[in-house]
């Protein structure tokens, strides 16, 4: 099996001229690094992991691991598979990936060879048959009763590009670096583009130099090889390649210079972080810090706040800054969330009360969304505008909000009924399920039956 190489025990022999290094740091502010956003690592004594990120001082979002469940954790896993039942009615097959219970492998997702089949999309049973050995990475964990989603369009991340190995015509540059520098990234990626493989170019590629991307490359490469070598050697369903743990892939994909510190308050992870920061973003090391407890006097979660936070993001009211409110509810289809003037009674009129109020809340509930990592179909009831152009101005506010967040989002216009709908691509359970359980009394309803009552029907 391969471990994930995050270019610890490589570090980068790069020299980079103070103007580079200057730009990857970012900016400053009275000699302390700035940036939108603050990471919070806190260690449990019962090794639970919690991560938080503060864009500014509002908390936007929280992980929280175990050693069981990054042990359990298989997003981002490459598995030799074996198909053990196509069902052409789903349009899907389950293949058994050594875990305990299948992955389920959707029509879209197979990669074939459109001169070896005849037709221009053929049907998945022409495509796998029982018992057939297949290379499929996983896309999202195992939730509930649904087994793991996979692909076969498999791709390796690095700390600057990922690699898509048998697709050399995907190539893409992240849409969040200014136009000068995504210029100036393709050129440099035109001498380093595999024959065999596409590349997207990361956000944190930004200032990059080109020996640099250039390592970054080839390593990707050295890991594909390892992993198709063990996947011709092995006949059964076993795993080819780990993800590492959750601390370690956020820093390689989120650790930019928009982040002005990651404070993390256990010795022992702090050293290998700042390791890792060390070897593939020497300019950020210093924005690494060890958060000690007894010297601080406060517990970090408390010291930032993110304990209190955390709290109000379990409740189902929140409260805007004016006085209104949103009522999220969830349902095994879908979450309602529904937008409320509650205090606010404005200063000029009603429409603009409504305006000012939506715009708060368009703002609040892209935050939520992201906190409470709140997934698949979501509609929102917004308060009706008679002006179109403030129904426009709110839906402007809400996608740039939405802008923000990396997990995938797909929004509709305001319909008839005042309705926002929306999905957001499920990637976990969400904060709720990972700090609570289920009450054994009223098995999540909310409330309890009164059987002296319905007995009196009798």
């Amino acid at each position: 099996m391969v471990q994930a190489d995050l270019g610890v025990g490589d570090a980068f022999d790069v020299d980079l001229d103070d103007e580079t290094l200057e730009r990857r740091r970012g900016r400053t502010r009275k000699g302390r690094p700035a940036g939108r956003y603050f990471m919070c690592v806190h260690v449990r004594e019962d090794g639970h992991t919690h991560l938080a990120v503060l864009e500014g001082r509002s908390l936007v979002e929280h992980y929280v691991t175990t050693p069981r469940d990054d042990a359990m954790s298989i997003d981002g896993n490459i598995y030799l598979g074996r198909v053990q039942n196509v069902l052409p009615g789903m349009e899907a097959a389950f293949v058994d990936i050594g875990t305990p219970k299948n992955g389920v492998l959707y029509r879209g997702d197979v990669s074939f060879d459109p001169a070896e089949v005849e037709q221009r999309q053929p049907r998945i049973e022409q495509l796998l048959k029982n018992g057939q050995n297949i290379l499929v990475q996983v896309t999202k964990n195992p939730i509930g009763a649904k087994g793991a989603r996979l692909t076969q369009e498999v791709s390796l991340a690095g700390r600057f590009v990922v690699l898509v190995p048998n697709q050399p015509q995907t190539y893409g540059i992240s849409k969040r670096m200014p136009d000068d520098e995504r210029k100036r990234l393709r050129k440099v990626l035109d001498g380093l583009r595999p024959p065999d493989a596409g590349i997207i170019v990361r956000t944190a590629a930004e200032g990059a130099a080109p020996e640099e991307l250039e390592r970054d490359v080839a390593r990707l490469r050295q890991q594909w090889e390892q992993i198709s070598a063990y996947a011709a050697q092995s006949k059964q369903a076993r795993l080819l390649y780990q993800e590492p743990p959750l601390v370690l892939r956020l820093l390689r994909e989120e650790f930019t210079k928009e982040y002005r510190g990651v404070a993390i308050d256990d010795r022992a992870l702090y050293e290998e972080v700042r390791s890792y920061v060390e070897a593939v973003a020497p300019e950020l090391a210093d924005r690494v810090e060890f958060y000690d407890t007894e010297a601080e006097g406060l517990p970090m979660f408390e010291r930032f706040h993110v304990q209190e936070q955390l709290l109000k993001a379990l409740d189902r009211k929140v409260w805007l800054p004016s006085g209104g409110s949103l009522i999220i509810e969830r349902t095994e289809a879908l979450t309602v969330i529904d937008v409320n003037t509650g205090k606010n009674v404005g200063r000029s009129n009603l429409e603009e009360t409504v305006f000012r109020n939506n715009l708060e809340a368009a703002e609040e509930v892209a935050r939520q969304l992201r906190l409470r990592d709140i997934g698949g179909i979501i509609v929102i009831d917004f308060i009706d505008m008679e002006i179109k152009a403030n129904r426009e101005e709110v839906m402007r506010a809400f996608r740039a909000a939405l802008a923000r967040d990396k997990t995938r989002t797909q929004v509709f216009e305001i319909s008839e009924l005042g309705l926002v709908e929306m999905t957001r691509k499920r990637v976990s359970e969400g904060l709720l399920e990972s700090v609570s359980t289920t009450c054994e009394t009223c098995a999540g309803r909310g409330f309890t039956i009164d059987e002296a009552l319905l007995a009196s029907l009798d």
